[in-house]
Order: structure tokens, then C-alpha cells, then sequence
């Protein structure tokens, strides 16, 4: 089964809680505080497996969620870290923000990407041990693991897209010059799944071709399969077009190649400005005055033209060094670049708790989490927009409510600060 589109929740594990120990040893007088940080959440990771091709594992499992962190112990034992979860997914694909649609990354030319980033073990109360402050009954608990929605939306690499309407040879023509094996049958959508092939032409030069398949009159908006799978196009550096010269479905060639040009436009204008090359197919049962106006559309739109015959590999051959020739001109496959996001406006009234230990007060907020991911606290204006933040959101109100002065200690998580007004 080939599925290219899928909609996952993922979890980063959480952080472990530190620990409120003292210790205690035999003529050992107040030993002082012990407690050990918790340990660090698992990472949620995306990996590339290359013997994947569909995102199929994931139309019945739609939930991953990495290990926890262990708690801290006494004796300053730090607690164990949570392992991290690794997802395998075919290259090519893309990971979005379900939530606002943002690109977080395109697996094509990396192998691995850190999606959610595991919460931090919290601080065992022996880090806050001071001159003035030598027994804290108090630690920090741990973070929790970034979670996301993500949808993975599969386009498959290849350098070269077979186009054209079903029963015109397209599965045939890849089965001939390369070793991949579709089905090939006299009937319409033979072909259900996008086909891979390596097309050798010497040593050391190949390119990968792909067979589009379901490409019909009102694909763009939903007709037939090519909806599903003209997303696949989008990657392709040079598309060739097949057509039946012989008119053996009844069809006019000319049409066809109208008609399928205008679904790619239609899906995306970018691809009406992809090299084209035109492959007559099925020459061997067309005459001269069925190939004539194939030829002249050709000459009229600047368009190279091969005239062959798939089964029995007649004209294949030019035809893929043709190929070659022009791939060597193309720049490489689009790789798509992640977007960054950070938040331009932050509701009030988010939830927060704020927590005081004489001077030191602690502030746990979870929506806070993904934006000090964003936020260089070395930079000023970042570190400027992050003030802005705790002002709108009611945090540094609701400090001052509390009693908050200057000089006093804030932390929010893996960031302190003392507090100045």
C-alpha cells in the first residue's frame, strides 16, 4: 500500500524532577544539602531509511512519545536520562507544524532531524545552597518534552517525471531502459503507486526516473489519482511527456499534451516552467500522417521530440542519453528550506505558576517552552523580546505580586536571573 501523506503526534520526554535530600552520615553534623538533578528527557528524531518508500507504518500508529527522565536522588545522584525515540521515514520527506503549517525540515539532503527536543532534568536542591541560604527544602522540578502535530507529506526524489495520461506506455517505457518492475496491463491506472527506476547510461552517470501515474483531465482539483501524486512532479528536474502517437485509445495526441500541461499548471505554475521533452509513443503501429502534427506541435513550442516504441526499445536509448545530456545542464533536485517561527504576538492570560523559596522564586510556564527554544538570552533584542514577553503574558506582574525585589533570583526553567525593576 502506498501512502504519502500522514498526520502524527510526537513527544519529547520529560525531564526529571530534582531532589530534596540532605546528608546524612554518622559524625558527619549538618551535612548539608545532597539532592541530585534529574535526568534529561529523550528526543524525539527523525531518521532517513533508504529501503522506505511510503509512509505506510504510520496510517495505523499515530502516536510516539520518547522515554522520561528519571527523578534525582540523595547523595547527589543524578537521575537516568530518557532514551531517545528514533522514527524512520523514507527520504523525501517533509516534516510541517500541523498547527500553523511551518516547514520544520525536508529530508532529502540530511539524514537525521531533532524534532521535539527532550525537558531539561530539574535542579536538585544542593545547587541552591548559599552563604545565606545553607539548607534549601527546595528543587526545581524537570521540563517537559516539546510536543508538536506533525505532518509528513512524501515527494519522492527523482530526477526525471514520466507524465501523461494512463494506457500511453509511461510504465512500460521505465521497465525498459531501467530495472524497475511496475505492473503493465492494457487498462487504465494499471499503475497505482509512483514507480522508481535507476537509468544507467555509462559508469559513473545515471539519474533516477520516476513513473507519475493517474494524471487525467481535472487532476489538479481532484479528478482520478493525480491529485495524489502530482505532488511528486514538484521535485522533478526535467519531465518527459508521453504521448500515444497511434491514437489507440481513441484520444488526439495534441489534446493529451494540452490538457496534461494545464493540470501541472494548474496544481502548481512552477512546473510549466520545467524542461520538457516529448516522447511519441507506439510509432511502430502510427503512419507519417498520424506523427506529422506531433512533429509540428513540436517544432512550434521549441520542444525536443523522440520518436519510439517501449516494448521493443525503439528509440529508447537516444532517448535517455538525450536525458542525461540535459540533467547535466539542470541544477539539482529542490530541496525545500525549514522555516523558522517564532511567535509575533503572545495572548495574555496563559497559564503560569510561580513558586517563592524566601528570595528565589520559580516560574512554570509550559507554553513558554517552545519560544526560550527560539531565543538567544546573549543576544539584546532577542533577550529584549523575551522581557516583552513575561511583561504581556502577566508573568512579571504577577512576580511583583508576590513580593518579588531587587536583586531576589527568578528562574524559569534552565534560565536565571535576578530580578531589577
Amino acid at each position: 500500500m502506498f501512502v504519502d501523506i500522514a498526520k502524527i503526534e510526537i513527544k519529547a520526554g520529560d525531564g526529571g524532577n530534582g531532589a530534596v535530600s540532605f546528608h546524612r552520615e554518622k559524625f558527619v553534623a549538618a551535612g548539608g544539602p545532597d539532592g541530585g538533578d534529574g535526568g534529561k528527557g529523550g528526543d524525539v528524531i527523525f531518521k532517513v531509511d533508504d529501503n522506505l518508500n511510503t509512509l505506510v507504518d504510520f496510517r495505523y500508529k499515530r502516536k510516539f512519545f520518547a522515554q522520561n527522565g528519571s527523578n534525582g536522588y540523595g547523595g547527589k545522584c543524578y537521575g537516568k536520562s530518557g532514551e531517545s525515540l528514533v522514527i524512520k521515514v523514507p527520504r523525501g520527506t517533509l516534516i510541517f507544524d500541523d498547527e500553523n503549517g511551518r516547514l520544520m525540515a525536508d529530508m532529502s539532503s540530511v539524514d537525521t532531524f531533532v524534532a521535539a527536543k527532550g525537558g531539561n532534568g530539574g535542579w536538585g536542591n544542593s545547587h541552591f545552597a548559599t552563604s545565606t541560604r545553607q539548607c534549601p527544602r527546595f528543587a526545581k522540578s524537570g521540563t517537559p518534552g516539546v510536543k508538536y502535530t506533525v505532518r509528513l507529506e512524501l515527494k519522492l526524489l527523482a530526477d526525471v517525471g514520466l507524465v501523461g495520461f494512463p494506457n500511453v506506455g509511461k510504465s512500460t517505457l521505465i521497465s525498459v531502459v531501467s530495472a524497475a518492475k511496475p505492473k503493465i496491463a492494457n487498462y487504465h491506472f494499471t499503475t497505482l503507486t509512483p514507480t522508481l527506476g535507476v537509468v544507467r547510461i555509462s559508469e559513473g552517470t545515471s539519474f533516477v526516473m520516476a513513473d507519475i501515474p493517474g494524471i487525467i483531465e481535472g487532476a489538479s482539483e481532484g479528478a482520478g489519482l493525480g491529485h495524489d501524486f502530482l505532488r511528486h512532479v514538484e521535485r522533478c528536474r526535467l519531465l518527459v511527456h508521453v504521448v500515444d502517437a497511434s491514437g489507440s485509445e481513441g484520444r488526439d495526441p495534441i489534446e493529451d499534451i494540452e490538457k496534461i500541461n494545464a493540470e501541472l499548471v494548474g496544481f502548481n505554475p512552477e512546473l510549466a516552467a520545467r524542461p520538457q521533452i516529448l516522447a511519441a509513443n507506439k510509432c511502430d503501429m502510427a503512419d507519417d500522417e498520424q506523427l506529422a502534427p506531433i512533429r509540428a506541435y513540436a517544432r512550434e513550442h521549441d520542444l525536443p521530440m523522440f520518436e519510439i516504441s517501449a516494448p521493443i526499445s525503439e528509440g529508447t536509448r537516444e532517448l535517455v542519453n538525450f536525458v542525461a545530456q540535459e540533467l547535466s545542464k539542470l541544477p539539482p533536485i529542490t530541496v525545500y528550506e525549514p522555516e523558522e517561527y517564532i511567535p509575533e504576538e503572545i495572548k495574555t492570560g496563559r497559564e503560569f505558576s510561580i513558586r517563592r523559596e524566601g528570595d528565589f522564586f520559580i516560574v512554570e510556564a509550559p507554553w513558554l517552552l517552545k519560544i526560550m527554544a527560539s531565543v538567544n538570552m546573549d543576544d539584546y533584542e532577542s533577550l529584549q523580546y523575551f522581557q516583552r514577553v513575561l511583561r504581556s503574558s502577566g508573568i512579571i506582574d504577577a512576580l511583583i505580586e508576590k513580593g518579588v525585589s531587587d536583586g531576589d533570583s527568578v528562574s524559569i526553567y534552565d534560565f536565571e536571573f535576578d530580578y531589577m525593576s
